[in-house]
Parts: C-alpha cells; sequence; structure tokens
C-alpha cells in the first residue's frame, strides 16, 4: 500500500534551556545546558533522518504568571532560563547542511530591520537553510521587558505583524538578485542601481532602507507561523510557508489544513506552498509493553509534579492556574495569549490536560516503532498532508534516537518520508512534495 509522503520537523520545546536535568537519561552534566552540544547532536540525527527542519522556540522572560511568582519557574526550570535562540541557530547550521534552521523572533522585540538584516545573515551563512518562527508575543512579562505594560491586544497584534512582515520583505527583497557581481576587471563590486530604498512609511512601522546587505540565498527566509486563532489563521494563510498546529483528534487535523487551505486560496496563493505540521510526542519502545510502561512513568512524573505542567500553561495562556480546581472541568477561558491552545481546554481538567500532553484523543501513539510508524502514516492518508512536528519538553539524546533511528526508518519503510533530500535549499526540499 502506498501512503501519502509527509515532511517531519522537530519542536524545540522550551527553547535553549535547560532539558530533562532531574529526569534519567538527562546526561552526566546537566549543569552544561548552556552549551550547544545536546542540541548539536540532536540536528545532527534529523539531517541523517532527512528532517526538513528543526525549530528553536523561544520566550524572553522569566515568567510569573502561575500564583503571581516566578518561584517555581525557577525552582523546576519551568519553561526558563532560556538563552538566545539565533546564536544556538548560527552553532545549528555550522554542524549540518541540509537540515532547515528556524529561528523564533518576536515582532514585538525586534525592529523590522533588525529582524531582516539577522534572518537574511542566518540565510547567508547557512547557504539558504535559515527559517523565521513568526510570533507576535503573548505574555505580558516579555513585554514589560521591553518597556510596555503589557501584550497589545491580540488581532491588533496580528494586524501590527501584517505591516511588519510586509516591511521584512521589502528590505530582504531590497537587493535585486544579480545586485552583487564582484567584477575584478571591472572594479565594480556592487551595481548600485539594484539595490533600492524602500522609504516604507506605515501605520506602526517605517523605514528607509535598502538592507545593509545583498539578498540572501533563499530570496527569503522561509516563514513559519503558528496562527491557530480566526485571526491567526488568516494571517497564516497570508504569509506563512509551514505552520505549527496541534490538534485532539485527525478530524481536527482535517479540518484546520482544509480551512488553511481554502483561506490561502482567497489570498490568492497557491495551497500546496503552505505545509502544515501537526505536533506530536510519541512513545516507542521494542516492545508495546515497554512503550506502555514509560508512558505510565511519564504519567506518574506528571502527577507527582501538576504545579509545575500548571505553571507552563500558565505562562502560555496567561491564565493563572492556580486559582482553578485542578479537577474541576475548565469553563470557556478568554486569553490574550496562545488562543488555540486556550480553546482546547473547555470541558477539560487541569490535571487531564498536564498528564495528556499533546497526546491525541483518537489514536494512541504508543507502541512499537513498526506500530506508531502506521498510525503516523494512516493520519496523514486521512488528513491528506502535510506532515509532524516531534516535541519532547524532557528533550533526552535516548529520545531522539527513538524517534530518528527507530520510528524513521519506518517511516522510510512505508514510503512515507524521505530517505535523502532533493535539495540544498529548504525551502526547495519543503516543495518537493
Amino acid at each position: 500500500m502506498s501512503h501519502t509522503p509527509f515532511h517531519l520537523a522537530w519542536f524545540i520545546s522550551k527553547g535553549y534551556g535547560p532539558k530533562a536535568w532531574r529526569h534519567p537519561w538527562g546526561g552526566p552534566n546537566p549543569q552544561q545546558w548552556v552549551l550547544p552540544d545536546l542540541f548539536v547532536d540532536l540536528s545532527r540525527a534529523l539531517e541523517r533522518a532527512a528532517f526538513d527542519y528543526v525549530m528553536i522556540e523561544d520566550s524572553s522572560n522569566i515568567p510569573y504568571t502561575y500564583g503571581d511568582s516566578h518561584d517555581i519557574y525557577l525552582r523546576h526550570a519551568v519553561d526558563s532560563p532560556k538563552l538566545d535562540p539565533a546564536v544556538l541557530a548560527t552553532a545549528l547550521i555550522g554542524a549540518t547542511q541540509r537540515l532547515g534552521v528556524v529561528t523564533t523572533l518576536s515582532t514585538s522585540e525586534y525592529h523590522p530591520f533588525q529582524l531582516a538584516r539577522l534572518t537574511n545573515t542566518l540565510d547567508h551563512i547557512s547557504r539558504g537553510r535559515a527559517g523565521w518562527n513568526l510570533v507576535t508575543g503573548s505574555n505580558d512579562g516579555g513585554a514589560q521587558n521591553f518597556g510596555l505594560e503589557r501584550q497589545y491586544p491580540h488581532d491588533q497584534r496580528y494586524d501590527m505583524a501584517d505591516e511588519y512582515v510586509d516591511l521584512v520583505i521589502k528590505l530582504w527583497e531590497s537587493w535585486e538578485a544579480d545586485a552583487m557581481p564582484i567584477d575584478r576587471e571591472a572594479e565594480r563590486f556592487a551595481d548600485p542601481a539594484k539595490v533600492h530604498p524602500v522609504h516604507f512609511e506605515g501605520e506602526y512601522f517605517r523605514s528607509r532602507g535598502p538592507l545593509a546587505a545583498p539578498r540572501s540565498p533563499q530570496g527569503r527566509p522561509v516563514i513559519c507561523q503558528a496562527g491557530g486563532s480566526p485571526r491567526g489563521r488568516v494571517f497564516a494563510a497570508q504569509w506563512a510557508e509551514t505552520i505549527i498546529t496541534s490538534a485532539r483528534s485527525v478530524a481536527g487535523m482535517k479540518a484546520f489544513r482544509n480551512d488553511i487551505r481554502q483561506r490561502a486560496l482567497a489570498a490568492g496563493r497557491n495551497p500546496d506552498h503552505i505545509k502544515c505540521l501537526f505536533l506530536i510526542n510519541p512513545i516507542v519502545d521494542q516492545t508495546r509493553a515497554g512503550a506502555e510502561a514509560r508512558r505510565e512513568a511519564q504519567q506518574a512524573d506528571a502527577a507527582a509534579h501538576l504545579e509545575v505542567h500548571l505553571a507552563s500553561l500558565a505562562r502560555t495562556s496567561g491564565i493563572d492556574f492556580s486559582k482553578f480546581d485542578p479537577d474541576e472541568p475548565l469553563p470557556e477561558l478568554r486569553s490574550n495569549g496562545h488562543q488555540t491552545l486556550v480553546a482546547q481546554y473547555t470541558g477539560r481538567t487541569l490535571r487531564e490536560i498536564a498528564l495528556t500532553g499533546k497526546g491525541l484523543a483518537d489514536v494512541d501513539l504508543v507502541g512499537t516503532p513498526a506500530e506508531v510508524a502506521g498510525k503516523l502514516a494512516d493520519i496523514i492518508d486521512e488528513v491528506g498532508g502535510d506532515g509532524f512536528l516531534f516535541m519532547e519538553p524532557e528533550l533526552t539524546r535516548r529520545y531522539i534516537a527513538e524517534i530518528t533511528d527507530g520510528l524513521v526508518p519506518e517511516l522510510q519503510k512505508l514510503g512515507a518520508v524521505r530517505r535523502v533530500y532533493d535539495h540544498q535549499q529548504f525551502r526547495d526540499n519543503l516543495l518537493a512534495f
């Protein structure tokens, strides 16, 4: 049986921060989390398995949402601390040759010119493998670190981001593709007639341009985005080339992808040029019993550290879950943060949410590599595309190997994922199927 081919990527949950520091298989020197070694090992493994990209999550504050205190966040390293993802990206680029490297950079924290310059540089040094995870900011603590009282309202952030991306693209493209001949004989480095100021005057941003560097190998670094709210979906359909999303069921995945594709058509885009990747964290072992025992151990740990998980949910949502009974079904909640995630909480208890993580309600992704591979291939056949984004907050080298050296070969046997890269550059591999 032939399967719909699909893409694979990896979401570095909790960003450039400590991983599995108190867990088995977390490594002998957890105090060395500040070094890029674990993430370099991850990226090399992903490239051997022909993943499309690795994405570095980020946020720029020590949270205090849960219980109006940063105590639990620091005591248990909950989504913090984090080092700068753009610096880590350079290490991952240097360690790989084909893997796309996507850096989370917030429109609330960078001026458009600064961000255009940084991402253009990353695309140059990677020879066309850079991506930008476009986020607008969600936590008020991050806004306060940059001199604001709170984040702008959710939909206004997207209005601002529309203008922001328009400017960034104009800056990326302010040098024509052939503007830099570097002709020694004629003593002409660049053609002035092919370098253009942008003279951008918007409601929120302005910049003269041109960018202080030539057009990068891809022209535009690949834009990654996580728009799931109604306004976020409009934004994603307009600008994104790959979308990070989550769903509780296969039907939910299919509905989301179909909606994005319809919106892309309405925006005049080719829907095949947007790849929706769904977050998953499967558990695989040599036997189903072994995998199920691993899940039970994870759930026992989550139950013993419930507040740690609730604090993480509080950070992403902006809602102080210390004020809720963990065993009472949640009402419909309003969030100025990650609205898509919060919408999935209604009617569920906090304890259930903490114990199930990113698990699907209708497909159990726990078992042997062959079993899980078959389920993933069947899901994409039903959804129609486009792939999966693996995540494991307590990342270990063991888990990396189980996915890249255990699960992926089984997917390759099914013909569901690539064995080798067809192209050098990120966007070309993303659009190969």
